[in-house]
């Protein structure tokens, strides 16, 4: 048979083997009830382990009227928290924002030798425990640590004070910048930059006209991500401050003491102000993310086309 005889045949078969959308649809579409008992599920357990918990917070904290919840707040106690707390995070997250970029920019855009060790090095708070991190803090500038006989003739006092807290937050959060900032990075090549150099850029020009004007949106989502766990972080810091009220309790801190003190109106009222600024967090999480999709979809068009 020749091929022009066989060619009607072998179009008559693709034309019968043909899917039809509607069956495509099908094969990748779970039937409804399968699809509203997981979206039930999902509400339940959302439900039970974050809304109920979360309304629980400010249904006690205003319990007892506006009068008591502010009488908490304002307590010398409790503003010292809260100003601690402010402070360390506004301390931790430059220090964060530099190591973040400056590695990622490293890892994203250079190959060294040694690169895949920084990024294991890089997630190692992710799978050391926060208590074991405030420790390793204690046993090397506690005063039995390494550096103890020194920093005590120095008089420098690390452990139980502000420096201590601060290095134990910077700890636990530094990752958040390096590894939102990475993905991208490597997503948008180097093209950019080869470019800007071509036309007689220097490096901290590149940085600032190129490279981190793509970069913008996801920075400023890894910088709300490490604020919000800066605020919220409790075992690393639990470790080093020596839980003195009124001078190393960060809110975390304070809201446990006071809630070991049966103190429950207070505990509520400055767990519900730091619940509060958690909300916001999300608020500006997910507004910020909606736009760092955009862009990464916006950067996936270009290349495609």
């Amino acid at each position: 048979m020749t091929v022009a005889a066989t060619a009607p045949v072998a179009a008559q078969h693709t034309q019968s083997v043909r899917i039809s959308p509607r069956l495509i649809r099908n094969a990748t579409t779970e039937p409804a009830w399968v699809r509203r008992l997981l979206i039930g599920i999902a509400l339940a357990f959302l439900t039970l382990f974050l809304f109920v918990p979360l309304a629980t917070v400010f249904i006690e904290a205003f319990k007892k009227g506006w009068e008591v919840y502010l009488a908490a707040l304002v307590e010398p106690d409790a503003l010292h928290a809260i100003k601690l707390t402010l402070l360390v995070a506004a301390v931790s997250l430059p220090l964060n924002l530099l190591f973040g970029v400056a590695a990622s920019w490293c890892i994203a855009k250079f190959d060294f030798r040694g690169k895949n060790l920084l990024l294991t090095l890089i997630d190692l708070p992710f799978s050391v425990s926060p208590v074991i991190a405030g420790l390793i803090f204690v046993l090397v500038f506690g005063l039995q640590g390494w550096f103890g006989e020194w920093l005590r003739g120095h008089d420098i006092k690390i452990i139980f004070a502000l420096p201590g807290i601060v290095m134990a937050t910077v700890f636990i959060t530094f990752p958040f910048v390096a590894r939102e900032l990475i993905p991208l990075m490597q997503a948008q090549g180097t093209e950019q930059e080869e470019a800007a150099r071509v036309l007689g850029a220097g490096g901290w020009q590149i940085f600032w006209r190129v490279t981190l004007p793509n970069i913008k949106w996801a920075l400023l989502y890894a910088v709300i991500l490490s604020n919000a766990r800066a605020m919220g972080e409790f075992g690393a810091v639990s470790v080093v401050s020596g839980h003195i009220r009124g001078q190393t309790n960060t809110m975390p801190l304070h809201i446990e003491i006071l809630y070991n003190e049966y103190q429950f109106a207070a505990a509520f009222a400055v767990a519900s102000l730091l619940a509060g600024l958690a909300l916001v967090t999300l608020v500006l999480k997910y507004v910020v993310e909606r736009r760092v999709k955009t862009d990464m979809h916006g950067m996936s068009l270009e290349k495609s086309e």
